[in-house]
C-alpha cells in the first residue's frame, strides 16, 4: 500500500487528534507534587499507548505510523510527504533563526515556546544536529538556550551557535574549534573601520540618539538598539535616527581611512564621506532610502559620484535597518552562510540536507546558498520579510503562523520518520 493510502487511513480510521492531544498532555506534563495530578498523567499516558497500539497492529510499519498521529496534525503529515516525495532525503541538520522565527514577541511573551523546546529536544534526540544562527550576542544566546534546552544538549557536541549573523561560531565540546572568530581572518582596513566606528557611536551620536539608544554587546558588528519598547513609536523614531547617524559615521570613517587614495578636487573629502554614505546605501536597501529621504538630510549625492576607494570599502560593509529594533553595520563577508558553513564544518555534517527556518534578510541569504546548491528547505514565518516569504513561497511553502514554529519542526520530525521506512 502506498504510503499517501496508508497517511489517509491513518487520519480517517484512528482518532488521531485525541492521540496527539495525550501525546502533548504526557510529554509537556509540569512536574507537581500532587497525587491527583500525577494518577491523571498515569492515566493518559495508558491511553496514548492503547491508541497507538492500534495503529501499530492495524497497519503496515505501524510503530511509525503511530509516531507521526502522536506528532503531527493531518496537514503536518502531508506536507512532510511531499517533502519526501519531493528531495528522497531525511533532514541531517536545523539550522534556526530566534527573534520571530523560534520565538515571537507578538505572541508568546518573546520567549520560546515549551512545544517548541520539547520538539528541539525530540528532534536532537533522534541525532539532528541543531544550528541556531542568529545576529544575538553569543552570551545572551547561550544563556536562554542552557535555560531552555538544558545545558547537557547545549554542551552534547551537536548543537552550535552562529552568532552576530557569522561573526563567530561556538560549538561546545569541540576542543580547539570550540570557538571560531571568523572576524579576526578579516583583514585591516575592515576591522579597523568597525573599531573606529564602535569607538563614536554614542560618543559623537545627536542627542536624542545618545540617550534613545545603547550599543548591543557585540564582539565586532556595531550595533544600536533602543531604550523604548521594541516595535513603538519611541523606538522607531530613534532607530530612524540612529540609522542616519551610523550612515555618517561610517562615511567619514571610510573617507578617512582611504583618503590617500581620493583626487583632491577642491572640495575637502572628510565632508563629503557621510553624503557619498547615503548615497550608497540608500541605492542597495528601498527601507533605508526611505528613512534618509524622511530624515531630509541636506547635500545628497549621486552614487555614481562616489569615489572607488570609498565605495570598494562600502561593498565589504552592510548596513542593517530594523525598523523600530535595531541599525547596524557588519561584514558583508562574514554574514550568516560563513557562520552555516563554519558550524557544519566543526559539527562534521556531511552531505548536509537542511532545515533553515528564519524571517529576515541576513535568514534569506542562508535559504538561497541552501536551494543554489539544493542543500535542503526553508521555512518561514507569515510575518517574515516580503523576500523572505516570496523565496519560501516559490519553493515548498513552508509558512508557519507567528509563535507556530513548533509546527514546522513536527513536519521535519515526520519526514525523517517516513525517511526511514523501507
Amino acid at each position: 500500500m502506498e504510503r499517501h493510502d496508508l497517511l489517509y487511513r491513518l487520519y480517517d480510521e484512528f482518532d488521531a487528534e485525541t492521540l496527539r492531544e495525550h501525546q502533548s498532555f504526557v510529554d509537556l506534563f509540569p512536574p507537581v507534587d500532587s497525587r491527583v495530578a500525577l494518577e491523571h498523567w498515569e492515566e493518559a499516558s495508558e491511553e496514548l499507548d492503547r491508541l497507538k497500539r492500534e495503529i501499530r497492529e492495524s497497519l503496515p510499519g505501524g510503530a511509525t505510523y503511530a509516531e507521526i498521529a502522536a506528532h503531527a496534525d493531518r496537514e503536518a503529515a502531508f506536507t512532510a510527504l511531499d517533502l519526501h516525495a519531493r528531495y528522497d532525503r531525511a533532514v541531517n541538520a536545523l539550522v534556526l533563526d530566534v527573534d520571530e522565527t523560534l520565538r515571537s514577541a507578538g505572541g508568546t511573551d518573546n520567549e520560546i515556546p515549551r512545544e517548541t523546546l520539547h520538539v528541539l529536544t525530540e528532534l536532537h534526540d533522534a541525532g539532528i544536529p541543531i544550528v541556531i544562527c542568529t545576529g544575538q550576542t553569543l552570551e545572551n544566546v547561550k544563556g536562554f538556550m542552557i535555560q531552555g534546552l538544558g545545558n547537557e544538549l547545549v554542551h552534547s557536541g551537536r548543537f552550535s551557535i552562529v552568532y552576530e549573523a557569522g561573526n563567530g561560531v561556538f560549538t561546545p565540546g569541540h576542543g580547539s574549534r570550540t570557538k571560531r572568530l571568523l572576524y579576526d581572518d578579516l583583514d585591516e582596513s575592515v576591522r579597523g573601520t568597525f573599531d573606529a566606528v564602535r569607538s563614536r557611536a554614542l560618543p559623537d551620536a545627536p542627542e536624542n540618539v545618545r540617550r534613545g539608544c545603547h550599543l548591543q554587546g557585540n564582539e565586532f558588528n556595531v550595533t544600536l538598539k533602543p531604550n523604548f519598547e521594541t516595535g513603538g513609536a519611541d523606538a522607531e523614531a530613534v532607530i530612524d535616527d540612529g540609522l542616519v547617524h551610523l550612515i555618517d559615521l561610517l562615511g567619514e570613517v571610510v573617507v578617512d581611512r582611504v583618503a590617500d587614495g581620493l583626487d583632491a578636487d577642491g572640495v575637502d573629502p572628510g565632508d563629503r564621506g557621510a553624503a557619498w554614505a547615503r548615497a550608497h546605501y540608500a541605492a542597495a536597501d528601498p527601507e533605508i532610502r526611505e528613512v534618509i529621504e524622511a530624515a531630509d538630510v541636506d547635500d545628497p549625492a549621486e552614487t555614481g559620484a562616489v569615489p572607488e576607494p570609498v565605495a570598494s570599502l562600502f561593498d565589504r560593509i552592510d548596513v542593517g535597518y530594523y525598523r523600530a529594533d535595531a541599525a547596524e553595520i557588519s561584514s558583508l563577508e562574514l554574514d550568516k552562510v560563513a557562520g552555516v558553513e563554519a558550524a557544519l564544518d566543526v559539527l562534521d555534517v556531511r552531505d548536509p540536507f537542511l532545515m533553515v527556518m528564519g524571517d529576515s534578510k541576513s535568514d534569506l541569504r542562508v535559504m538561497e546558498w541552501v536551494a543554489e546548491r539544493g542543500m535542503g528547505v526553508s521555512a518561514a514565518p507569515e510575518h517574515a520579510t516580503a523576500d523572505v516569504l516570496s523565496h519560501v513561497l516559490d519553493r515548498d511553502e513552508l509558512v508557519f503562523a507567528r509563535g507556530q514554529s513548533a509546527a514546522m519542526l513536527r513536519t521535519v520530525y515526520v519526514l525523517n520518520l517516513l525517511a526511514r521506512l523501507e
